[in-house]
């Protein structure tokens, strides 16, 4: 099995690798990035891309390799958070939307089996009720959100006999050798460690589902190899467990509880926070039963709290450095390195 992983030089990235690595450890696993994030390695004494056979650099919008090579297709290349996405919006639409539906037209005409789009629950915005199945109304208030979902209807129009599945991945925790801390759980575990002092902006009742980096490289691996027995040709899927749907202020005190001595403050005068939504990950339990997530709250934060250890972690101003994607970005563009659409220059 030939595996190409777009966008394999960010958090995610190197966790996958890593996992399809071990998990299929005769298959030809090639990345390709274009390595704006390639030096924010954290706490690795060598570089994740040891996992890979080949390392391409380029940019997605215009580069790919032959894709008549690959049996399948890892698309996690993206402009990767709310607030990236919201300083560089039509750069998220062109890479998350239209570069995502130009690979996948690409790799049905070189006759790739499986393409694999990391889709995220965020596309279900302001969701009050009921956790949100997949047949529920969607409610993108972002524009990562609204990317993620415009990149996901254009999938499923795509005249192909390729097996596309869009992971809609809950949002994303715990530690991997190129660490973000622009996520709530990791930035509430930097917060305890670097300052004693988780301060909750919102009034902590927001709901958000949590999936660590390891269980969305375990239900990527499902998805290289799924067939349209499981779920048809065509599939978006809630990717995370019922039982980690968690109120943010439901974070706040487990991180605490794992660093003695931090202190957590909620802002309980602050407007509601409209981005809230508990999931309902009921079809991903029921086709991916051998996949499904092993990591639970406790064992992330511990992972966290080990790994930022390991670097040596105590900077209280973490929120103005490389571990915040948006900060990495802006510096290349200080620098003359990128220009405004996120180009090398």
């Amino acid at each position: 099995m030939k595996i190409l992983i777009t966008g394999n030089m960010g958090y995610v990235g190197p966790v996958v690798a890593k996992y399809l690595r071990a998990s299929l450890p005769d298959a030809t696993l090639h990345g390709l990035d274009n390595a704006y994030f390639a030096h924010c390695l954290t706490g690795t004494p060598a570089i994740p891309e040891r996992y890979l056979d080949q390392q391409f650099y380029g940019d997605v919008r215009s580069f790919l390799p032959d894709l008549k090579e690959y049996d399948a297709i890892v698309q996690l290349a993206a402009i990767s958070n709310d607030p990236m996405g919201n300083q560089f919006e039509r750069v998220t639409l062109d890479i998350n939307q239209s570069t995502t539906v130009s690979i996948a037209r690409a790799a049905a005409k070189a006759g790739v089996k499986n393409f694999v789009f990391a889709s995220s629950c965020s596309v279900y915005g302001v969701a009050q009720g009921p956790p949100r199945k997949e047949t529920d109304p969607l409610n993108p208030v972002t524009a990562y959100a609204k990317s993620k979902i415009g990149a996901e209807r254009e999938l499923s129009m795509v005249d192909t006999d390729m097996v596309i599945t869009s992971l809609r991945f809950a949002t994303a925790c715990g530690m991997s050798d190129r660490l973000r801390l622009d996520l709530v759980l990791n930035d509430f575990v930097a917060c305890a460690l670097s300052q004693g002092l988780i301060s909750v902006l919102s009034d902590g009742t927001p709901w958000r589902p949590l999936i660590d980096v390891a269980d969305m490289a375990r239900a990527i691996h499902w998805a290289v190899n799924r067939d349209t027995k499981s779920g048809g040709r065509y599939l978006a899927i809630n990717v995370g467990s019922d039982d980690r749907n968690y109120q943010v202020k439901d974070l706040a005190n487990a991180v605490a509880a794992k660093v003695p001595g931090t202190r957590v403050s909620i802002n309980t005068s602050a407007p509601a926070d409209s981005r809230s939504y508990r999931v309902d990950f009921g079809l991903f339990r029921s086709l991916a039963p051998d996949h499904q997530p092993a990591v639970d709250l406790d064992q992330s934060i511990e992972n966290l709290i080990a790994g930022l250890k390991r670097m040596n972690f105590k900077d209280t101003d973490f929120r103005s450095s490389d571990l915040m994607r948006l900060k990495v970005l802006q510096g290349h563009i200080d620098s003359h390195r990128l220009n405004n659409a996120l180009e090398w220059t």
